[in-house]
């Protein structure tokens, strides 16, 4: 695991007081205000709201947008390796650049993207601690305007999902191993009582429940009321205290879609330093509509 790129005052010092096995992976919104015109930082906002970056966002930021930006159009997968890389390009982006993601909703979406970089090997990037909201909660700067940059050069390797990624085959091995993985749905979504999550709509689930062997931990648990994620001591409690998870093994995360249990993947790999996590992107929507994938009602992993 390569470390970001220099940059001053980081690791964030009041990040390092919260106990982090890898502190340089965020910066809090006082750090951020304060280096907001470094010249090698890149802001991306990524929402479940893809209009809000419209209303306001940080100065600096550029948009990227989940649905379009990331995902292939046509194929239920992520874009191939040109297009990451021409993404990158227009957005002034290559490996002399810090990203720095934040968006709404303690920051699913956001560290969705992150995995998404880190598929394609892009290492240079950290997480704002807290988000949108906890930097508009602060009265901070915001503005409609969107930067401009010039594009780059950036050349992008090869997409390789082994290390980070779980495919249906590979959850279904790990789950007939009875290796540990962790649900993040909303507890309803794990006993099967409702297809999606609470005030959502439903979104294609034929069938409810969870993979058996699998343990509830709601994905928001990681996060404090103010969208931050909480103590690495607090963290700690709910994924090892809880769960009866080590750092040493070897864990499948998982939610609907993939973007929650990307925060609990980014939670365990870089807060509390596991070794060894795959986030299982297919989750739900595909896992519940296999035919003669074993499901598990009720609250019994």
């Amino acid at each position: 695991m390569s470390p970001v790129a220099s940059l001053p005052g980081h690791p964030d010092p009041s990040i390092v007081a919260k106990g982090y096995a890898h502190p340089e992976r965020l910066v809090s919104t006082e750090w951020l205000a304060a280096h907001l015109d470094h010249p090698s930082l890149r802001l991306l906002e990524c929402n479940e709201d893809v209009l809000l970056y419209s209303v306001e966002h940080i100065p600096g930021a550029q948009k990227l947008d989940w649905h379009i930006d990331l995902n292939d159009q046509v194929e239920r997968d992520y874009i191939a390796r040109e297009a990451f890389e021409q993404l990158l390009r227009s957005k002034g982006i290559d490996n002399s650049t810090t990203v720095v993601f934040y968006g709404d909703k303690n920051n699913w979406w956001a560290t969705y993207a992150f995995w998404v970089f880190q598929l394609f090997g892009f290492d240079n990037t950290v997480v704002l601690d807290g988000g949108r909201a906890k930097w508009i909660a602060e009265n901070r700067a915001t503005t409609t305007d969107g930067p401009t940059f010039a594009p780059t050069a950036y050349v992008a390797g090869e997409r390789n999902d082994t290390r980070i990624r779980a495919y249906f085959a590979e959850t279904k091995a790990h789950m007939e191993a009875g290796g540990p993985m962790v649900d993040v749905r909303s507890p309803q979504e794990y006993t099967g009582e409702k297809l999606h999550m609470p005030d959502y709509p439903q979104e294609g689930t034929l069938r409810g429940g969870h993979i058996p062997g699998a343990r509830s931990m709601p994905w928001a648990k990681a996060a404090d009321a103010d969208g931050s994620f909480k103590s690495a001591d607090a963290l700690r409690a709910l994924y090892q205290g809880e769960l009866g998870l080590s750092p040493t093994d070897a864990v499948v995360t998982y939610c609907r879609i993939g973007e929650r249990s990307s925060h609990t993947w980014f939670v365990l790999t870089y807060l509390l330093g596991f070794d060894n996590v795959r986030n299982y992107d297919g989750s739900w929507t595909e896992w519940g509509n296999a035919v003669r994938a074993p499901i598990r009602k009720g609250e019994t992993p």
